[in-house]
């Protein structure tokens, strides 16, 4: 029975451990992974569609920026210039 309560012992000790050293790595890990308030991607300032598109979402890159239509396509930009680099149009299933 002592054997028995020293392995159990042991055993929680080890897991309390592991469990700590779980949430240390994570803390520490996490803010290098997710971008800070202080370090945003900027905005485009305007964007200027194609006649007829309207947005419908909107998504960023790190050099080009994204606008999905109501009318199934996704229109690429340049963050550069704001000049459209490719068109595609999304097919029903």
């Amino acid at each position: 029975m002592r054997f028995l309560r020293i392995l159990v012992t042991i055993l929680t000790a080890s897991m309390i451990a592991g469990l700590v050293t779980i949430i240390i790595l994570i803390v520490i890990r996490v803010p290098n992974v997710i971008r800070t308030v202080d370090d945003p991607i900027p905005l485009p300032a305007e964007i200027t569609l194609p006649d007829g598109s309207s947005a419908a979402t909107f998504t960023q890159g790190g050099d080009w920026y994204a606008i999905i239509t109501t009318e199934n396509e996704i229109l690429i930009f340049n963050r550069d210039g704001g000049e459209l680099r490719q068109t595609i149009k999304i097919q029903p299933r």
